[in-house]
């Protein structure tokens, strides 16, 4: 399978998620330009962390109008797989590809950190292959990592087990003491109804080499390799 990993301007965790798909996991995987219309025959789309236009307005709001995000809209739309991971999760949400915004954590400040997050659903790519009673601890970077949406949304991403991650202790237990941003109900990623797009705030390429002492985020990607693998066999 080919990745595509967007650059947009301020991106920072562009090369990280490169190098885990690349080196740790060897993948194909090409850099897609955000001026540029071409995904190049990718067929899995990885929007990553950073500044995207250095956040002047909304974290997300303005790289959500870059022309390579017309060909990822459509491609979403499509039914094509695309994660998003700290501002790309902002980002898809600006796009309207998640429900839900992401605003200005509690603190007002920048928080960069490890977190723990526990799994919440097996019904993910994410998620399908990971042990829902097993913390996984993986760092968090943002300044606007607040998760929110209005009640009725949140009712319905729980009863349709949108919710993918929350954020917990160490033990796994989710507490507001656990919460580091006050997203709403400890909610740290979700995937929309089709669960082909799919949106976390905590890094999980920064804990996926055993270089860095902490190879928690490595099975979520394992999971997203599985799984893809198990689709191209069953068909």
């Amino acid at each position: 399978m080919k990745f595509g990993v967007v650059v947009f301007p301020g991106s920072n965790c562009d090369h990280d998620m490169i190098y885990v798909l690349k080196k740790i996991f060897n993948q194909e995987v090409v850099p897609l330009w955000h001026k540029d219309r071409d995904l190049q025959n990718c067929e899995f789309i990885f929007l990553p962390g950073g500044f995207s236009y250095g956040d002047y307005l909304r974290s997300g709001a303005i790289a959500r109008f870059s022309p390579i995000m017309e060909e990822v809209i459509k491609f979403a739309n499509n039914g094509g797989f695309v994660i998003g991971i700290c501002n790309g999760f902002q980002i898809l949400c600006e796009a309207h590809l998640l429900p839900g915004a992401l605003l200005h954590n509690d603190n007002h400040k920048f928080i960069c950190r490890n977190s723990y997050i526990i799994p919440q659903t097996k019904q993910s790519i994410t998620t399908s292959s990971l042990d829902q009673d097993q913390p996984l601890k993986i760092p968090i970077a943002h300044g606007e990592g607040k998760y929110f949406a209005k009640d009725d949304v949140v009712k319905k991403l729980n009863d349709n087990e949108q919710v993918l991650f929350r954020y917990c202790d160490k033990y796994g237990k989710i507490t507001p003491e656990s919460n580091p941003n006050g997203s709403v109900e400890n909610i740290a990623g979700v995937c929309n109804e089709q669960r082909n797009v799919i949106g976390m705030m905590p890094h999980p390429e920064r804990a996926a080499d055993e270089n860095l002492q902490n190879v928690d985020g490595k099975v979520i990607f394992e999971s997203v390799f599985k799984e893809i693998e198990n689709r191209v066999i069953s068909r």
